[in-house]
């Protein structure tokens, strides 16, 4: 007698969350169906124009799921997106790409040795950065919105088409391409799974945990920075508290995808359902013209919800 083989344990929020994006089309297409006579959320164009958005948070994501696999976090993201962008059309011209993705770096560079190196906690120190970065924007911009436009390129980036495709979602699928790469085929990415379960064992065996810590904060920052690029593009211009939106989210896409917030579990495939599962959640919640504090309010219970869940995982297995 054959055994049904088991579904592996980092596949199961996998599975629950592509299922629960199958609920959320099924749901919005009623929606729909019902309001306007139409199946508007399964048709192609709609389908696209969803994953190009999702690109946007998928990037941030990409490098906020290295943070939380080693066990921290980064509050930092939302201000590092908005000087990315708000440094990269202030420059313009070729430089525009290099030194807005740059300031991410730098900024991620700084949070990795203060976490690494000053062991000051990651969300204390990240938070900080935030704030400082916040004010020198505003400092930047004398308290007034930028006058800067996108390039050409950046708004190629984030609204262009190629072989029929959005460009944005192309960036995102080679970004996920590497970062499945450097998770599965490095030793890197070995190392952060290995800290993630246990930073003390891992030094002891000879891992370089400081330098892992800081090279995940500068990706995590590289890749804020990014999307905060390609957001400025998407909307022509740079704007002060455009990566606000993106911070929450993007743990709960991390989360909902099965990464321990804890670190040391999870697999990238789980942050792409997560964040596609988030965005078609927006997009539904905006059809029905939920406010935006109503959002919110949706996103933190799903994170409380997947917390609770990961702590009754754990006391079974105890």
């Amino acid at each position: 007698m054959t055994r049904t083989p088991k579904l592996a344990a980092d596949d199961r929020p996998i599975l629950i969350a592509s299922l629960f994006v199958l609920v959320i089309l099924a749901l919005g297409s009623g929606y729909t169906l019902l309001t306007q006579g139409s199946l508007a959320f399964l048709t192609p164009t709609y389908l696209l124009q969803q994953l190009q958005v999702a690109a946007f948070l998928g990037i941030v994501a990409a490098g906020m799921m290295l943070v939380i696999l080693l066990g921290h976090i980064d509050l930092s993201v939302p201000w590092t997106l908005a000087a990315g962008a708000m440094m990269a059309t202030a420059v313009g011209g070729p430089l525009a790409l290099p030194v807005g993705v740059g300031v991410g770096l730098f900024v991620g560079l700084l949070n990795g040795l203060g976490v690494a190196y000053l062991r000051v906690p990651s969300m204390i120190f990240t938070l900080g950065m935030n704030a400082v970065l916040r004010g020198l924007m505003v400092m930047h911009t004398g308290g007034f919105a930028p006058q800067t436009h996108a390039t050409e390129l950046m708004a190629w980036l984030a609204t262009g088409r190629l072989l029929g495709l959005p460009m944005a979602l192309l960036v995102w699928m080679l970004l996920s391409a590497l970062m499945v790469l450097l998770l599965q085929r490095t030793v890197f990415g070995r190392y952060v799974y290995a800290i993630g379960n246990r930073e003390a064992a891992s030094y002891l065996s000879g891992v370089p945990t400081r330098a892992v810590l800081v090279g995940a904060f500068v990706l995590c920052g590289g890749c804020a920075a990014l999307a905060g690029v390609l957001l400025a593009g998407y909307s022509t211009k740079a704007y002060q508290g455009m990566g606000d939106p993106y911070l929450l989210p993007s743990i709960a896409a991390v989360v909902i995808g099965g990464t321990h917030i804890l670190g040391g579990r999870g697999r990238y495939a789980g942050t792409v359902v997560g964040t596609v599962l988030i965005t078609l959640l927006s997009s539904v919640l905006s059809v029905m013209q939920m406010a935006e504090a109503g959002r919110q309010v949706i996103y933190g219970l799903v994170i409380i919800v997947m917390l609770l869940a990961y702590g009754r995982t754990q006391k079974l297995q105890a």
